[in-house]
């Protein structure tokens, strides 16, 4: 496969993209259109009666963090945000950075850590299963 590098684990491979994806909108569009559109050819089956997919989202989690930082951009805490939907992440995290009380607590300025974003797509025999793993502020 061109642009795909083998790993040690067995039937795995990578690809480093150029440009990494930049927002959640953009990864989730990404997904949707895998999902549809189904460009390697995943074929249904039937499991207990009832046809499946070929391609379906398994898991979703969407996962932040909040850092606090002093008057000399030290970190003095984090806080650590995972929820089920985009949508509660980003309830969350408002809600959090919001907290004047939790400002006072950490002894800093909060700011949602959007460095290192990753987000992965996990092919498997049966099923794509989707975990993006932080958001990033949009």
């Amino acid at each position: 496969m061109a642009d795909f590098v083998a790993k040690s684990v067995n039937k795995s491979a990578e690809r480093t993209l150029t440009t990494p994806i930049d927002t959640l909108a953009n990864f989730q569009t990404l997904v949707s259109d895998f999902i549809t559109n189904n460009p390697l050819g995943c074929v249904s089956y039937t499991s207990g009666g009832q046809t499946i997919a070929g391609v379906v989202r398994g898991t979703e989690y969407y996962s932040g963090k909040v850092v606090y930082e002093d008057g000399l951009a030290k970190t003095v805490g984090p806080i650590s945000v995972k929820a089920t939907t985009s949508s509660a992440l980003t309830t969350d995290i408002s809600t959090i950075i919001g907290t004047a009380a939790l400002s006072t607590a950490m002894g800093g300025t909060p700011s949602h850590d959007s460095n290192g974003e990753n987000y992965s797509i996990t092919f498997k025999r049966d099923s794509v299963v989707v975990h993006p793993t932080r958001l990033t502020a949009s």
